[in-house]
């Protein structure tokens, strides 16, 4: 029996450029070997045909947004019902995977009884069809080494934990920006160890554009994502890698060493973390940001303003 189930929501194959980065994603998630079983959590356009031609199972049903964008919860629900596997994993549908993937997750398995692993992502820009043959690991390290880029931690692309995990997941929009640093916020807030295992594991992501979204805007632009955040509890919740708590060190897990910065971010979260209050937590951003603080409640007002003489737009929520 399959050990971990790797789920991911994919877009429509129909634009052969999307089609060409998740299937070289799907090709190296196959080729993790039999302890991995692949989910693709719904029916989009030509995604039966590829999960086909890949050897990987398709989960068609799953709930959607009014915009017709997967919730992020519904899929984790399908993939604990599609499987029995005590590990469930969520990733980027163009993301590649290498050998070093498992052997992170059973690190962090072995050790804790709940917990969320996540890793930093390589960017790469990838051109051709992924043929996963010969030593393509070797080749593909080799061209990471050489014109990789290593992203930001305001973005994460994996997502790994115990399948009792995440049962209970706000209205959260896949593929739109919040619902990523939600997962790290709530795995804070139950006190599960949250594991950057970016110095063991490999995620690179394959460059693209954003054609597949209205006027070709980011997700982060994509009224969804607004959505996502006010359903995840406001921007105070936007947590990132760097607020994870654990790390691993030449395979072996810790604790992340403690610094100024650390202290002083801690100090920042504990309302977030530990308490309800939105006044507190507020209160103790602005000590830490005032500049920002300052700004949101500027647009606070103007936003009471438009709301007051009937021009806020339908949808448009309170700045938060």
């Amino acid at each position: 029996m399959p050990t971990l189930a790797l789920c991911t929501a994919v877009k429509p194959f129909t634009d052969r450029e999307t089609a060409r980065l998740q299937e070289n994603a799907l090709r190296t998630w196959r080729a993790l070997g039999d302890q991995v079983e692949v989910l693709i959590i719904g029916d989009e356009a030509g995604a039966a045909e590829a999960a086909r031609r890949i050897g990987v199972r398709l989960v068609p049903e799953v709930e959607r947004t009014a915009a017709g964008t997967p919730l992020i919860g519904s899929i984790f629900e399908r993939a604990r019902a599609a499987s029995a596997s005590p590990i469930l994993a969520y990733a980027n549908a163009d993301v590649l995977l290498l050998e070093d993937f498992l052997p992170a997750v059973g690190a962090a398995a072995a050790r804790f009884p709940r917990f969320l692993l996540v890793s930093r992502r390589w960017d790469l820009r990838f051109d051709e069809s992924l043929v996963t043959d010969g030593d393509w690991r070797a080749r593909l390290r080799e061209r990471l080494a050489q014109e990789g880029r290593p992203h930001p931690p305001s973005g994460s692309d994996v997502f790994v934990f115990p399948r009792e995990s995440f049962s209970e997941v706000p209205a959260l929009a896949v593929g739109r920006a919040g619902w990523d640093n939600w997962m790290i916020f709530e795995a804070r807030r139950r006190r599960w160890p949250v594991v950057d295992a970016s110095q063991a594991m490999t995620v690179i992501h394959q460059d693209h554009d954003y054609r597949h979204l209205p006027g070709g805007q980011p997700h982060y632009r994509h009224p969804e994502t607004e959505q996502n955040i006010r359903q995840a509890g406001g921007r105070r919740t936007i947590l990132t890698l760097a607020d994870a708590d654990w790390t691993t060190d030449g395979g072996a897990l810790r604790r992340q060493r403690r610094s100024a910065r650390r202290l002083l971010r801690e100090i920042e979260l504990l309302p977030v973390l530990r308490t309800k209050s939105s006044v507190l937590t507020n209160a103790i951003f602005a000590v830490f940001h005032p500049v920002q603080a300052a700004r949101v409640v500027l647009g606070w007002i103007q936003w009471k303003r438009r709301h007051l003489r009937g021009r806020v737009q339908p949808g448009e929520g309170r700045p938060s």
